[in-house]
């Protein structure tokens, strides 16, 4: 008897590997569009500019927790004052919150892209930036 060519296999095998060739250069353009957006963006961006919050006033004897951005800076009870916390500049745009752990009440400020020094009063009104 006669052997005879199994072509339907022939032809799923050699569709197997033809789709798990194409995943492949699929994986190998996402990883290099991803490495070049990433090259472009300049995530690896080193800022020079430092911030300084200073809490001047009104703070004493509570807690807070003072965030950059989602970045969690301090999160204790303020035993003296002023209080201060200095933080290298790390993102092009930058927002402080100051989260009273009390009654959790936030208070948000925009930060300046130069760095610099911020002093923030709490009175019965909230928490407020100083001019500087």
């Amino acid at each position: 008897m006669a052997h005879r060519l199994n072509t339907n296999k022939q032809f799923m095998i050699g569709n197997g590997l033809l789709a798990f060739a194409v995943l492949i250069v699929i994986a190998i353009f996402v990883y290099i569009s991803m490495k070049a957006q990433r090259d472009k963006d300049g995530t690896n961006r080193y800022y020079t500019e430092v911030y300084t919050i200073s809490l001047t006033k009104g703070f004493l004897n509570k807690s807070y927790s003072i965030y950059i951005n989602d970045s969690l800076l301090v999160n204790q009870p303020i035993e003296e004052e002023p209080f201060m916390v200095e933080v290298k500049r790390f993102a092009d745009q930058n927002a402080l919150m100051i989260v009273d752990n009390e009654t959790d009440a936030l208070s948000t400020f925009n930060l300046s892209e130069r760095g610099g020094k911020f002093s923030f009063i709490k009175d019965e009104d909230g928490i407020k930036q100083l001019a500087n």
